[in-house]
């Protein structure tokens, strides 16, 4: 293992990347600040110690939110990348193994993340100074589950990266990939907990697959969230069976798949229609409603031309594909109705409506940079934009294409949980301010997404890191704010909670629907504000960007 040469070449050249040096200071300044905010300034020491567990709760969390965000960028593009070289080739055909590759690939990801791990060790030194925190009981298993969610991440990243076609492609699928198993893993079992439906013991088991419910058990915060009698003991073991168990498989499926065939991939040579079963034909009839190999007719001069070339050069633009995502919201907005009507006789609609709330908000951080972080980037990495300067097209013209042919897209998305809410209506009809008000947080929240992702993609010539640096903003505002609520009361007082979810369009929508923990906060009107302003503040960004990108060298 120490001869490899990949663990030398891939460390050093991670470690010679200035975004890997920024990514190192950077998280040893912000923990080494957040501990400083928080030392006791009197020189009076709490001697029973709730300060320095208040310091240590945020400590834990803010380092886990930073391991789901920056673990999973070098290893989604660590096999693509080679492969777009042309050195993948030379790679398989050299005197290592594939198990020799992979583990200098996973080995080089591995050790930058344990050193960013390493950056954060004074900040805990100091919670553990100042008394009230265990070493054996809090420390060693949090950077024990610290160390298999980068191992976790990373090996997912990797069968992602032999996968993918694309840097950008991989991102999204790595980002996307640990976007589930880091949060929506847990809503399953939030939203079945204390049913006695069937399945509500998988899906309780099955949340085990994030870090957080084993962190929070860490901390002290194992009940919350929980409803009646619940057991959240056992979480950290759980974590370390399931991180295990899925790590090895993402690293055997790695390694089934890096050989030569990953360099020769023979196309399908298809099957004619009219030569399969009837129940195979009756499924092709509805999956292509319309031929995707038809003639499309031409671009109406009323129409955008920017807007119609997105959606037939995307995929999910595709007139085939968007029928198909009407198809899986109709889907959806049945279950979501089914549920929130079943769940309404255990829980109350309010639940129910942040549970609606949550997973919408959950698909608007998935998808928005997936589709908006490209818009610009993309056609700067491809070549495509030397066309579009040639053409008589505005900057204006152009960004109103690129903004439809997106909204168009999420807009299916958000259709998805209509029925859920019109059902709460009709169960309770005197929460139709409230979701009304909750639709206007989300659609402003989803438009400031779009705007920030297409805005970020105008500052990047290719469309990985264009993606990457749309996710983490978003995640930073969305998931940092969250943070701050965690620690409410201890350490944050009441007025700094409530101004730093003023920038968060979910927490503003579950304080309206008063759900428990956000009823106190009041973030309305103040974030339509805020999140109409930062849109238009955007899009002048994005006009202005545009424009300059247009203008002749």
């Amino acid at each position: 293992m120490l001869n490899n040469p990949l663990i030398r070449r891939e460390l050093i050249g991670l470690l010679r990347s200035r975004r890997s040096v920024a990514m190192l200071v950077g998280v040893a300044v912000a923990f080494a600040i957040l501990i400083i905010a928080r030392w006791p300034s009197d020189g009076i020491v709490d001697l029973s110690g709730s300060r320095s567990r208040d310091m240590f709760r945020m400590f834990s969390y803010a380092l886990l939110v930073s391991v789901a965000l920056f673990v999973p960028v070098f290893p989604s593009t660590a096999i693509v990348l080679e492969k777009q070289r042309g050195t993948l080739a030379l790679l398989l055909n050299s005197p290592l193994s594939a198990w020799a590759i992979y583990l200098g690939k996973l080995s080089a990801v591995l050790g930058f993340a344990l050193l960013k791990l390493c950056c954060t060790l004074p900040a805990v030194a100091a919670c553990y100074t100042l008394g009230g925190v265990s070493l054996q009981a809090e420390i060693v298993p949090l950077y024990l589950i610290l160390t298999l969610a980068c191992v976790l991440y990373a090996t997912w990243g990797l069968l992602v990266s032999t996968i993918a076609t694309t840097t950008d492609g991989a991102v999204r699928g790595t980002f996307g990939g640990v976007l589930v198993m880091f949060i929506l893993i847990l809503v399953p079992h939030y939203f079945l907990q204390g049913t006695g439906m069937a399945g509500a013991e998988i899906v309780a088991l099955l949340r085990s697959v994030s870090p957080i419910p084993a962190v929070m058990e860490i901390v002290g915060q194992g009940t919350v969230g929980e409803i009646g009698l619940s057991n959240p003991d056992a979480q950290v073991p759980r974590f370390l069976l399931f991180g295990s168990v899925l790590s090895m498989t993402f690293a055997g499926m790695t390694l089934a798949r890096l050989n030569s065939t990953l360099l020769d991939q023979a196309r399908a040579q298809g099957k004619i229609t009219d030569d399969r079963s009837p129940g195979v034909k009756v499924a092709r009839r509805l999956m292509f409603l319309i031929d995707p190999q038809r003639r499309k007719a031409g671009i109406h001069p009323l129409v955008n031309p920017v807007m119609v070339k997105e959606f037939r050069s995307r995929q999910f633009g595709r007139m085939h594909w968007l029928l198909r995502l009407v198809a899986g919201c109709a889907l959806a907005s049945l279950g979501l109705a089914f549920a929130a009507t079943l769940g309404s006789e255990e829980w109350g609609v309010e639940r129910i409506g942040a549970i609606l709330v949550s997973m919408q908000m959950a698909l608007v951080v998935l998808f928005t940079p997936a589709l908006a972080s490209g818009l610009i980037s993309s056609e700067r990495e491809s070549g495509g934009w030397e066309l579009l300067r040639m053409t008589p097209l505005s900057a204006g013209r152009i960004v109103r294409g690129k903004l439809l042919s997106v909204v168009w897209t999420l807009l299916l998305l958000l259709i998805a949980s209509l029925p859920g809410y019109g059902v709460m209506i009709w169960i309770k009809p005197v929460l139709q301010a409230q979701i009304l008000q909750v639709m206007v947080c989300l659609v402003l929240g989803a438009v400031f997404s779009i705007l920030l992702s297409a805005t970020v993609s105008t500052f990047f010539k290719r469309t990985a890191p264009a993606t990457v640096a749309a996710y983490s903003l978003i995640l930073a505002l969305w998931a940092g704010s969250l943070l701050i609520w965690l620690g409410r009361d201890a350490p944050f007082g009441f007025n700094f909670v409530q101004t730093s979810l003023l920038i968060n369009p979910m927490a503003t929508a579950l304080s309206v629907m008063g759900t428990s923990g956000f009823e106190t906060y009041n973030l309305t009107p103040a974030n339509w504000w805020l999140m109409g302003g930062g849109s238009v503040i955007l899009l002048v960004l994005l006009t202005a960007r545009t424009w300059w990108l247009t203008r002749p060298e």
